[in-house]
């Protein structure tokens, strides 16, 4: 019985690889083996790094954020931790955003948060 080969297919699978390296430097964008590895590892980083993109950009918001407080003379988590107990629900981005752009009402918004903690 003679062999049988699925050459439609087969082209069609290699083809999609070979499209998902379209823009890559040397034999990684023409040889099939190693542009399936290339294009599996470019995978691979971009899942990790969207995981990651999410912790850098939350560190760089409480930096933000911590720097406008140092010059007001107050702490990072004692600011978070007045803001819980008063209710305020205003996230990292949003806070640091407001200390970047809005820096009269951020302050408004620190003492707010002093005058809380002077009552205890």
């Amino acid at each position: 019985m003679p062999r049988t080969r699925n050459v439609p297919s087969t082209r069609k699978r290699r083809k999609k690889w070979l499209k998902a390296a379209k823009g890559y430097w040397g034999a990684k964008h023409k040889l099939y083996k190693t542009a399936r590895v290339a294009v599996m590892k470019a995978w691979l980083s971009a899942y990790r790094e969207r995981k990651r993109k999410k912790r850098v950009f939350r560190s760089l918001w409480i930096t933000r954020i911590n720097a406008a407080l140092k010059a007001q003379d107050m702490r990072y988590s004692q600011f978070i931790h007045i803001l819980k107990q008063k209710n305020i629900v205003l996230d990292r981005k949003t806070l640091a955003a407001l200390a970047y752009e809005y820096p009269d009402e951020f302050s408004n918004l620190v003492e707010l948060c002093r005058e809380q903690s002077a009552k205890k």
